[in-house]
């Protein structure tokens, strides 16, 4: 009776992986019919990184001619100390993308895209994880009550992969989470709600369940601290693909990429990672290859995530040669 159950458990066990490898790794997404190409940008990220946080922006949007961006707001830049906001760099950015009839979505919250990842006050940290979400919530309603009626917005991303274990944070919070976005959904019920999620560790059904769009990360190469070592995911195109379908076909939710690979991802920070290993990590040859992979997915909308990089290359290095190939991207749209 034993062996019976475990051939009919192995069998079925066998058959189910069988399935899914097929479905998730064999054959050839459908391309979609028109792609936007978008950037990310964070202002932390440009100071960090020495530049001219105003002139990279403008870069974006006048020499590439980029008309679609992500933009990170970081916690500690726009609530320096408690309930008194920052709002002047933010005004800028928005206004000048509206003056330039560019589309921008927001990422608000504790968790936003680049290193920490959760972006709190220095006198934040000592709060209780009460308190600090009481602070968050406040700096959602200014955020949302000051942008609401900007022509410029079409979207919200409330946090940044709640679901996805990376970054140095307090804590996660998934009922949290919620009250976020009802929130966000109570304070402007006019633009969607974009909640991301890892491309490659997840089938993406939580934000699914919380969001109107669903937000994806897509890297090619990633290290990993655990292993010491980079290593390149063996995902097909067409994994891609295939779960975003899932995602249409039972929650009726558009998948964009919010988060192209378009820059290195070695051992240590950007700041930090010797020029030479950044080169050696991501060439201009993978530029252009992970270019062509994304849109080999299927998916019609990526945020090109490096912007501030091949400007800092450009500006700082002598080496025009990644801008210049984001470039043809927005020269044929």
């Amino acid at each position: 009776m034993l062996k019976r159950f475990l051939q009919i458990f192995f069998g079925s066990l066998g058959l189910f992986v069988l399935v899914f490898f097929i479905y998730f790794f064999i054959g050839q997404a459908q391309p979609a019919e028109q792609i936007v190409w978008g950037v990310n940008f964070s202002q932390k990220h440009a100071i960090n990184l020495g530049l001219d946080w105003r002139a990279n922006y403008l870069a974006i949007l006048d020499d590439l001619k980029a008309r679609h961006l992500k933009i990170a707001v970081a916690w500690d830049m726009v609530e320096p100390a408690p309930e008194q906001y920052s709002f002047e760099d933010l005004d800028w950015q928005l206004t000048t993308a509206a003056e330039r009839g560019a589309q921008v979505f927001l990422v608000i919250g504790m968790k936003t895209p680049r290193w920490p990842e959760c972006h709190l006050p220095d006198w934040a940290h000592s709060l209780s994880k009460e308190e600090q979400q009481a602070h968050i919530l406040k700096m959602l309603e200014k955020i949302v009550l000051r942008y609401r009626s900007s022509p410029t917005l079409w979207a919200w991303q409330v946090e940044n992969e709640t679901f996805f274990p990376f970054g140095i944070c307090p804590w996660t919070d998934e009922e949290f989470l919620k009250k976020e976005i009802a929130l966000v959904k109570q304070l402007d019920n006019s633009r969607p709600v974009i909640i991301a999620d890892s491309g490659e560790f997840s089938f993406w059904l939580k934000p699914a369940q919380l969001a109107d769009v669903v937000s994806i990360t897509m890297y090619r190469q990633a290290w990993f601290k655990e292993l010491n070592t980079s290593i390149k995911y063996p995902l097909p195109p067409v994994f891609y693909y295939r779960k975003a379908k899932i995602i249409e076909k039972f929650f009726n939710k558009k998948v964009i990429c919010g988060e192209l690979q378009a820059e290195p991802w070695g051992p240590v920070l950007l700041y930090d990672l010797p020029l030479a290993e950044q080169r050696q990590i991501m060439d201009l040859n993978k530029f252009k290859a992970y270019l062509a992979y994304a849109q080999q997915t299927g998916l019609d909308t990526f945020y090109l995530w490096g912007a501030e990089w091949w400007y800092w290359l450009k500006e700082k290095q002598n080496d025009p040669s990644f801008w210049n190939e984001a470039k043809k991207l927005w020269s044929i749209n």
